[in-house]
């Protein structure tokens, strides 16, 4: 089968595991797991706990950071080596019982360091006993994607020398010599990263990266990121225990990649799991983004930023007052601060404003996670900056006095398509809205901004959200070319106003004479049935210089002319 074997001879360092071995061969130290199966069989893929060859070097504390340049991170009032004789204060030791769910991203986990950091922040708060969510280790879910590419293209015997592979052996190996985990964790990540090069052989084989294969593929990520911290947070002197969130109880349909929780069986089956737990004093440390398909019974994920959703439907199952998603931001600002000088930090949002940001592209939080919290009724949702704990971020709950809001944020997602559609028909015939949905639905596509008329139809779609958008609208075109003239254009961009529409007049006039001091037209505009949301279709080479001119009279000169 073109599997890579260990060679026979040589000497062997036992690790501090009884039963894992390091064996130097050409140059590499492999660990392998002497107790684990050559193959096996999961979810129809081969994986096994097979060699799993690793570069030693030197680990280093050094980071990078898009933002801030590369640096070496201070080190934390509170927070010690792993070799060094004071540990942490376990948390919540004012709380009877678990009370908030504390969710973060990759940034924040992304190596040994920032683990030492988020430590300390949940070790922080004596009236907090956190669940804990865990996204996978920096980049460590694009290096599984490319892996699984690039096992499509080498050879069986040649997967165990894919450069990102090594990286991700490198990366969590290090992570866990630095934090000095437990020899039984060291043994169960030396055992996934086996599984992991098995499933990246069978992918080879196969020749076929399905939708499944790829879940079960990214979710390594989440499942060593959260065995790694739960094992520091032990050797820290913090009871904690990992769980992977498709073993206890996160039931989701079966559309692989991008799936939906299914509530009615999901929410009852996470509190038993949690109430069941023997020791209430343990900090739980839960695998965010990943679930378990109803029917097949395999992992599945929810779609990128999935891990905020995982957070709010734990909250919403313990019937908790409050989640908090700690990101690399103060909270949710009035735009990106990647086009926009001078952004500001919004401090309240309803859940209907957030859910909005979400899905015009705002990279915040995960478009669904509000529907959990919207549920629960009773629960909130906090954005905190895990690189500066004492902001107070942007709390978004069920509502909010908006007498004094006018803009709250302002949105730009580029690379649009747009789709006119006129109907050839007489005015006054009926179904032709009908007529067109239909067929937008037969042929799946995503419609984000739509604006109509008695006799045409203009909408807006996101090519990313299509595997092929210039063969399916070509499909659209023929189904609908004997009732309507179908016409498209590309490179456009959406900009998106957050606002309180019972405000409208007073922010189209400042909208459109900024757009027309900028010699910015506007192509289409559409008011969302949420009455949270104005939306404006421009030419893509446009977008983001209109939202620095809007930025700057909505969220500058306005305020200051108000004298707010």
């Amino acid at each position: 089968m073109g599997l890579t074997r260990l060679g026979s001879g040589g000497p062997r360092l036992l690790s501090p595991c009884s039963h894992v071995e390091l064996k130097p061969i050409s140059g590499l130290a492999i660990w392998t797991c002497k107790r684990a199966k050559p193959v096996t069989t999961v979810h129809g893929a081969l994986t096994a706990a097979t060699p799993v060859p690793l570069t030693p070097q030197k680990s280093s504390l050094r980071t990078h950071d898009a933002q801030r340049g590369s640096r070496v991170l201070p080190r934390a009032s509170g927070i010690v080596d792993a070799t060094a004789s004071r540990q942490l204060t376990p948390p919540g030791s004012q709380a009877d019982k678990l009370n908030v769910v504390y969710k973060f991203g990759g940034s924040s986990v992304r190596d040994a360091e920032r683990m030492r950091e988020v430590a300390d922040i949940i070790c922080s708060f004596a009236d907090m006993l956190p669940v804990v969510v865990l996204s996978a280790m920096g980049k460590t879910t694009n290096l599984l994607l490319e892996c699984g590419v690039l096992a499509l293209n080498v050879e069986a015997d040649k997967i165990q020398d894919l450069r990102p592979l090594q990286d991700l052996h490198k990366l969590h190996m290090d992570t866990c010599e630095e934090l000095n985990v437990e020899p039984s964790v060291r043994a169960e990540v030396v055992k996934l990263l086996g599984q992991l090069q098995q499933l990246l052989v069978g992918i080879c084989l196969i020749q076929d990266l399905t939708p499944r294969a790829k879940d079960n593929l990214v979710s390594f990520g989440e499942r060593m990121s959260t065995r790694i911290f739960a094992s520091y947070l032990r050797t820290m002197g913090v009871p904690a225990q990992q769980y992977d969130s498709f073993q206890i109880g996160m039931v989701t349909t079966d559309d692989f990649t991008n799936a939906d929780i299914v509530y009615d069986e999901a929410l009852p089956q996470i509190k038993a799991t949690f109430d069941a737990r023997k020791n209430l004093r343990e900090v739980p440390i839960v695998t965010g983004f990943l679930g378990r398909g109803q029917s097949t019974g395999a992992i599945t994920t929810l779609g990128r930023g999935g891990s905020d959703l995982t957070a709010t439907v734990l909250g919403a199952a313990l019937e908790l007052g409050e989640v908090q998603v700690w990101k690399d931001v103060d909270g949710v600002l009035t735009s990106d601060p990647r086009i926009v000088k001078h952004t500001q930090t919004v401090d309240e949002l309803t859940f209907e404003e957030a859910t909005e940001l979400a899905y015009f592209g705002a990279q915040v939080l995960h478009p669904q996670a509000m529907q959990p919290a919207i549920r629960s009724g009773k629960m909130g949702v906090r954005v905190k900056n895990s690189y500066n704990r004492n902001a107070p971020g942007t709390m978004i709950s069920n509502a909010r006095n908006m007498d004094d809001v006018l803009v709250t944020s302002i949105v730009l997602k580029n690379q649009v398509t747009l789709v006119d559609i006129i109907s050839l028909r007489m005015m006054g015939q009926y179904g032709f809205l009908a007529t067109v949905f239909d067929a937008f639905g037969k042929h799946k596509l995503s419609v984000d901004v739509v604006a109509t008329s008695e006799v045409s139809v203009s909408v807006t779609l996101d090519p990313r959200k299509s595997d092929n958008l210039d063969l399916e609208l070509s499909m659209l075109k023929v189904d609908l070319g004997k009732i309507a003239r179908v016409t498209s254009r590309n490179d456009l961009s959406i900009i998106s106003l957050i606002c309180n529409v019972q405000k409208t007049s007073k922010i189209l006039q400042h909208t459109f004479e900024v757009l027309n001091d900028s010699g910015i037209n506007v192509v289409m505009m559409s008011q969302g049935a949420s009455k949270t949301n104005i939306s404006l279709v421009v030419e893509g080479r446009d977008g983001q210089r209109a939202v620095q001119a809007l930025h700057e009279k909505l969220f500058i000169r306005l305020k200051e002319a108000e004298g707010l």
